[in-house]
């Protein structure tokens, strides 16, 4: 990220983080989003010479490490969803609220596929179809998580740089 906007995203990264490691109730831990997923494409969107695949591979070894998951697993899903989001970025920033979510959904539905294929490999698939909810709570906030950085962006007045 350039270094006027490295603070907001660092920022909202970080926060993100942290609402992924926050202690759930047991019975909502799998509906946990991926919130920093959902942080680094909103960053990926608005501002794609900021945010690329070095920068998703780096946090998703730190995504991994902060779940003691297999170092790579969630860093190749971020990959390839972040390449996905670049290519489409300037399409994706025209659509609806609700084309957003549905294209987000997809998306975190890959990156989860990704994942539970390298945790299959290990030996360590879950074996419960709740696997997959946070697709869909994460497609479901996207709205909101797009909002919310939106506004920040605009406070602080970060403009997009092609």
């Amino acid at each position: 990220m350039r270094n006027s906007n490295a603070r907001i995203g660092f920022f909202t990264i970080i926060a993100a983080f942290m609402l992924a490691i926050m202690p759930l109730p047991n019975w909502a831990v799998d509906f946990r989003p991926d919130w920093v997923t959902l942080v680094l494409i909103y960053w990926a969107m608005a501002l794609p010479a900021s945010i690329g695949v070095t920068i998703a591979w780096m946090v998703g070894l730190m995504v991994d490490v902060s779940h003691g998951a297999v170092l790579g697993q969630h860093a190749l899903g971020l990959v390839i969803v972040i390449y996905v989001i670049h290519a489409q970025h300037q399409r994706l920033r025209v659509a609806s609220l609700l084309q957003q979510g549905i294209v987000i959904f997809v998306l975190l539905f890959v990156q989860q596929l990704i994942s539970l294929w390298v945790s299959g490999i290990m030996g360590q698939a879950p074996d419960n179809w709740l696997y997959f909810m946070p697709s869909l709570t994460g497609a479901l906030l996207w709205p909101w998580v797009y909002i919310i950085l939106r506004d920040l962006r605009r406070k602080f007045g970060f403009r997009a740089r092609y």
